[in-house]
């Protein structure tokens, strides 16, 4: 499926810079929400994932979100696309992550980039309640996450479609990025360091020994937190371990389900190539890379009265697939 966005991307007037349009977006999305019930999933480990979710009607479409890194179900882009599924009349379910639900998870671990097993039972669970089509759409960390599920389950995926809104398909290179930068990219480090330190000391209360608490107050980047805390406590030997198992770059050809992968090509926090150039030889994939955007961002209309790109085709891309 070769999938034409319904308008073209134009940047809000003063938001033209790729660190505009990031930080602009992560702080001026609504986050009021249709009418959700709370919903604890309990997970075989003996840990849990809350859900945070709405029904449509008999046989309607429904929507699964997954958020980025230390993203919750309250994320401005996750409130976006819920309130779109509402308008349109389907149901939609938001996965809040291991420990990102406001409450601390049960076990020493928490998610990571690749993690598809807890966010396949949450689908299974949906498939069993709904008459209709399940549809997908994941966003920076969670967008890896669902295009690893994809992979792994391909013609026996559970969704009909899935969108992708700013992967980072290749892990490494993300954090290479993120790592490597000062001014902008020291912020957005420090601002995931902050919340990932604040958590992983959290733990180490809890667990002692689950990591070594001293390197991990000593990490002053992305991949040597990783090294220390993300990739051990998930049966990575190391970052660099973890990063070549998580990525789903190397495998976007396994996916068997109509697929939008969108993103912008000044992304702040990736480097080109933002999306696989192999991307386009799989004919499941529709490739939307647009000039300006930033990471997550893609603010369109005024300044003082924004309208949201990426979100909107993405939800246009599910309505086209449905349609067909």
């Amino acid at each position: 499926m070769n999938f034409q966005p319904t308008e073209p991307f134009v940047p809000a007037p003063g938001l033209r810079g790729a660190h505009a349009q990031t930080i602009y977006a992560s702080l001026v999305r609504p986050t009021r929400v249709p009418p959700l019930r709370r919903e604890r999933r309990d997970l075989p480990d003996g840990d849990f994932v809350d859900l945070d979710t709405f029904d449509g009607p008999k046989g309607a479409p429904h929507v699964v979100v997954l958020h980025g890194l230390e993203g919750s179900s309250q994320a401005g882009y996750v409130t976006e696309v819920l309130r779109g599924a509402a308008k349109r009349g389907w149901g939609a379910t938001a996965i809040n992550f291991r420990s990102c639900s406001g409450e601390p998870n049960r076990l020493a671990r928490a998610y990571h980039s690749g993690d598809t097993a807890d966010t396949l039972l949450v689908m299974a669970d949906v498939c069993e309640r709904i008459t209709g089509p399940m549809l997908a759409v994941g966003f920076s960390l969670g967008a890896n996450v669902l295009c690893r599920l994809l992979e792994e389950t391909g013609d026996q995926a559970p969704v009909v479609a899935a969108a992708s809104i700013s992967a980072p398909y290749d892990l490494d290179a993300c954090c290479r990025k993120l790592d490597g930068g000062s001014g902008y990219h020291w912020l957005y480090r420090e601002r995931f360091l902050r919340t990932l330190k604040s958590k992983a000391r959290a733990k180490l209360q809890r667990f002692p020994g689950a990591f070594d608490g001293t390197r991990m107050e000593a990490a002053r980047t992305i991949r040597g937190y990783d090294d220390v805390v993300t990739g051990p406590l998930h049966g990575f030997r190391d970052a660099e371990h973890y990063y070549r198992e998580a990525s789903s770059g190397p495998r976007l050809a396994d996916i068997r389900r109509p697929t939008l992968l969108l993103s912008s090509a000044d992304d702040p926090m990736l480097e080109a190539p933002v999306i696989p150039h192999s991307a386009r030889d799989n004919p499941f994939l529709s490739v939307v890379l647009t000039e300006q955007g930033g990471h997550v961002g893609f603010v369109a209309g005024r300044v003082h009265r924004p309208y949201f790109w990426a979100e909107a085709q993405a939800l246009a891309f599910f309505e086209r697939v449905l349609a067909r």
